[in-house]
């Protein structure tokens, strides 16, 4: 691409992003980890969702069914994978839950799980002691190799690995394909809460050989609360045993009469009721935003913006950075502390000044995401040095 073409698209992307995102006229939006605000279009296609519902109802039913399948589309797509393995939930911890009390365990299994896990991916798995099934929690601060350290940790009595393919609170980035290489050849299941990386960076659930992935939607998604991809391989899906029924997730769903019934034969088994058709509206908005913008660029412009955050906090020796710096090893969150303000102190300051970040672990997060101005970085790190 010649440079007069490189510079128009560039154009044309910032000018995009400014129509999409009118939060960057109000805020300096550092949440993208938390709660992301929804993109213009998002917005636009609730609204006319509502509107319809005021004025037809359900008349037009069939199409709703069809933005429903157009999504496991989209999101197969976006995983690399088939509409058949993906399943619409409320939530990250309803399809780690699906997982975790569905898997055919035995007294004395085990599940490897790092120990800076989000709740959601820690207590679920502490959920299954009654049944003789502990979890391994392995340090990762500061170890060099955390793939291997986590590999490490597994045994013969280990039949699932469970990780976040970003660290909520340090931001580690994990390296999916090694791990999920390691699981295969080892025989154990490979399940990976994409909540904090799904939108910034591929999850190609083939590459990496990943059995069970799961992330809400409200976060580098830029979707709604309330609706969750859940991926299951084909080879899992009635391997899992259902502790949710009804009229939604069995064979053939339309017909109301039919007194016997089996489970979906796509996983479409593990949605027991109603889909959430307002979310899947506003999730399937988003992300034709994040397919028009292309996923490798959508990475390029984060990790950018976590460099630019990174060699600031590194100039300035009252900040502490937390967040691993290493090409591979960071993605969107970028996590520090004031040596000198107390982080509630400072988490206030930036508030008053309008950016909008996070307190984890003692520390503030950053967390922006492709569309944030360079700019509001320099702001908001003018507000952290005072």
């Amino acid at each position: 691409m010649d440079t007069t073409r490189a510079m128009t698209k560039a154009n044309n992307l910032d000018a995009l992003l400014e129509h999409e995102f009118p939060v960057i006229r109000q805020s300096i939006y550092l949440n993208h980890a938390a709660v992301a605000p929804w993109p213009r279009r998002t917005a636009d296609a609730v609204a006319r969702f509502a509107d319809e519902n005021v004025a037809r109802g359900a008349a037009r039913y069939a199409e709703w069914t069809a933005a429903e399948q157009q999504l496991r589309r989209d999101l197969a797509a976006f995983l690399n994978t088939i509409p058949e393995d993906i399943a619409l939930l409320k939530n990250t911890s309803e399809a780690l839950s699906v997982v975790a009390h569905g898997f055919p365990w035995v007294a004395g299994d085990n599940v490897v799980s790092s120990d800076e896990e989000f709740p959601s991916n820690r207590i679920v798995w502490e959920s299954l002691r009654d049944r003789g099934v502990t979890l391994r929690q392995v340090p990762l601060a500061g170890v060099p190799d955390p793939e291997a350290a986590l590999l490490a940790a597994c045994d013969g009595r280990t039949r699932l690995l469970t990780i976040s393919s970003v660290q909520y609170g340090s931001g580690l980035r994990l390296d999916l394909a090694r791990l999920g290489a390691g699981c295969q050849a080892r025989g154990i299941a490979f399940c990976v809460d994409a909540i904090q990386g799904l939108g910034v960076f591929a999850h190609d659930v083939q590459a990496c050989h990943i059995d069970f992935l799961m992330a809400d939607g409200h976060k580098w998604l830029l979707g709604p609360e309330g609706l969750a991809v859940f991926y299951c391989r084909g080879a899992w899906r009635e391997r899992l045993t259902l502790h949710q029924h009804g009229w939604h997730m069995v064979e053939d769903y339309l017909n109301y009469d039919r007194k016997d019934w089996t489970p979906a034969a796509t996983a479409r088994r593990f949605e027991c009721g109603s889909p959430n058709m307002l979310g899947i509206y506003a999730l399937g908005a988003s992300l034709s935003l994040l397919a028009e913008v292309g996923i490798a660029q959508i990475e390029s412009r984060v990790l950018q913006r976590s460099a630019l955050l990174f060699q600031a906090i590194r100039t300035h020796a009252d900040l502490e950075l937390f967040t691993a710096d290493r090409p591979g090893r960071y993605a969107g969150i970028v996590t520090f502390r004031h040596r000198r303000t107390p982080t509630p102190e400072l988490f206030q300051r930036l508030r008053t000044g309008g950016v909008i970040c996070a307190q984890r672990g003692g520390n503030i997060r950053f967390s922006p995401h492709f569309y944030t101005p360079l700019e509001q970085l320099d702001r908001a790190l003018e507000l952290v040095v005072g």
